[in-house]
C-alpha cells in the first residue's frame, strides 16, 4: 500500500513540474502569434516630404529635406526614417542616410552634381512603407552669403574709410601716428655703433620671405642699412633662408644707393647660415660673442631661440631692439632687450618709418575701424545687458558656415 503510494505522488510531482514547463511556452507562443503581424501594420500615417530646396548659403552640391513624421500605433514605434535618393523618379533609389524618429530634417551633400535633378523618399526603418515623393531638385551654389552680411558691411566701410585718407594724404595732409619708443631709438642706436666703431647685427627673423612679418622686417632693414651707409658702419645680415637672403641683399643694396654710397655695400656680410632652427640660433650667438656687436635688431619672426638670441646679446653688452607678431615670444623679448615693438608695431614701423601715404592711409584706416568696433561694442553690451536690446548683438551675429 505505501509503495502505490509512494509512486502516486512521484507521477503527481512529475506532471506538476512539466506544467510549470509548458504553461510559459504557451504564453511566449501565444505572445509571438499576437506580434507576428506586419511591423507596417502599427503605422497610421506615412511621413511626407514637406520641402525639398537647394541649401542656402553655400557653394552648392548640397539640398535641405525636410518632412512631417507620420503617426504611429503606440505598439509599434520605428526608430527612424531612411533617406532615400535618385536621379530619375522610377529609377531604384539609393540609401544616403538616417535620421531619428525625433528629427524632421537631413542635408544632402553626398556626391551631388550642381545644375541636376534630384528624387527623394523616406522608408520607415524596419518596413517597406514609403513616404511621398519628393523632387525634382537641384544644388546650386550662391554668389552671396547672406549670413555674413555683417562682414561685408564691415569690409565696404574700411575700405571707403581707406580710399577717403589715402585721398587726404595725398593732398598733403599729415596725420597722426604716436611716438613708438623702439623705433625713435634706431638712430640712436646707428649712432652708438658708429661712435664705438663695432658692427651692427640685423637678424631677419626664421620666417620666409613671404610673411608679413619679414616683409616689415626688410622694410625696417632698408632705413637702418641706408644709416649705416650714411655713417660708414658695417651692417652683418644673417639668413635663415636662402630666399630671405637674396632679399636682403637686394635691400641694403638699394638702400646704399639711395644713400649715394655703393661703394660701400658688401655683399659677403649678408649671407646665408642654414635652415636648422637651433644651429642657426648657435651661429648668431657666435657672431655675437666673436664681433662684439653694438647694436642687434631682431625683426620678424621668431620661436624658441628668440630668449637665447637675447640673453647672448645682453651678455654682450649691445644695445637690442626686437619686434615680433609672435605673442608667446614677445615677453622674452622684453625681458631682455630694451627696446621691443609688440605685434601690430612691427607692421606700424612701415609707415612710420617711410611716411608712405598708401601705407599711412591703410594705418589710419585700421586704427579708426577698431575705435568703431570697440564702440560699437560697449554699446551693445549696454543695450543687451541694461535695456535687453539685442540689435547690435544681431548685427555682429556672423554665420561662418
Amino acid at each position: 500500500m505505501s509503495s502505490c503510494i509512494h509512486r502516486f505522488f512521484n507521477r503527481s510531482a512529475i506532471l506538476f513540474l512539466v506544467a510549470l514547463y509548458l504553461i510559459p511556452l504557451a504564453h511566449v507562443k501565444c505572445f509571438a502569434q499576437e506580434n507576428n503581424s506586419s511591423p507596417s501594420s502599427g503605422i497610421i500615417t506615412v511621413p511626407s516630404i514637406s520641402n525639398l530646396i537647394d541649401t542656402p548659403n553655400d557653394h552648392g552640391n548640397s539640398i535641405t529635406i525636410t518632412w512631417k513624421v507620420g503617426s504611429y500605433d503606440p505598439s509599434f514605434v520605428p526608430m527612424g526614417y531612411v533617406i532615400l535618393r535618385s536621379d530619375k523618379a522610377d529609377r531604384a533609389y539609393d540609401s544616403i542616410g538616417f535620421q531619428l524618429i525625433g528629427e524632421t530634417s537631413f542635408v544632402d551633400t553626398g556626391n551631388l552634381l550642381n545644375g541636376k535633378d534630384y528624387y527623394y523618399k523616406l522608408r520607415v526603418e524596419g518596413t517597406d512603407v514609403l513616404s511621398t515623393l519628393g523632387g525634382p531638385v537641384q544644388a546650386s551654389g550662391q554668389w552671396f552669403h547672406s549670413g555674413k552680411m555683417a562682414t561685408f558691411v564691415v569690409t565696404v566701410l574700411f575700405c571707403v574709410t581707406v580710399i577717403i585718407v589715402l585721398i587726404f594724404a595725398r593732398r598733403g595732409r599729415e596725420f597722426y601716428i604716436r611716438p613708438i619708443a623702439g623705433i625713435n631709438a634706431i638712430d640712436d642706436a646707428i649712432g652708438r655703433a658708429t661712435e664705438m666703431g663695432k658692427p651692427i647685427l640685423y637678424v631677419p627673423g626664421l620666417g620666409s620671405a613671404s610673411e608679413v612679418a619679414t616683409i616689415a622686417a626688410f622694410t625696417i632693414m632698408g632705413r637702418v642699412a641706408k644709416r649705416t651707409a650714411e655713417y660708414r658702419t658695417r651692417v652683418i645680415v644673417p639668413c635663415y633662408y636662402p630666399e630671405s637672403m637674396i632679399v636682403a641683399q637686394e635691400v641694403v643694396k638699394s638702400a646704399y644707393l639711395d644713400a649715394g654710397r655703393p661703394d660701400l655695400y658688401n655683399e659677403k656680410e649678408i649671407f646665408f647660415l642654414t635652415q636648422e632652427q637651433f644651429p642657426f640660433t648657435a651661429a648668431v650667438n657666435g657672431i655675437m660673442l666673436r664681433d662684439k656687436p653694438a647694436t642687434n635688431f631682431f625683426m620678424g619672426k621668431f620661436y624658441a631661440e628668440s630668449l637665447m638670441l637675447a640673453e647672448t646679446g645682453f651678455e654682450a653688452g649691445a644695445i637690442q631692439i626686437a619686434g615680433t607678431d609672435e605673442p608667446i615670444q614677445i615677453p622674452f623679448f622684453v625681458a631682455a632687450c630694451d627696446y621691443v615693438l609688440i605685434g601690430e608695431e612691427l607692421y606700424a614701423a612701415s609707415a612710420y618709418l617711410s611716411r608712405d601715404p598708401m601705407q599711412l592711409g591703410t594705418l589710419k584706416a585700421q586704427d579708426w575701424g577698431k575705435a568703431a568696433l570697440v564702440i560699437l561694442l560697449i554699446v551693445g553690451i549696454i543695450s543687451a545687458s541694461v535695456f535687453g536690446i539685442d540689435f547690435f548683438i544681431r548685427i555682429l551675429d556672423v554665420n561662418v558656415m
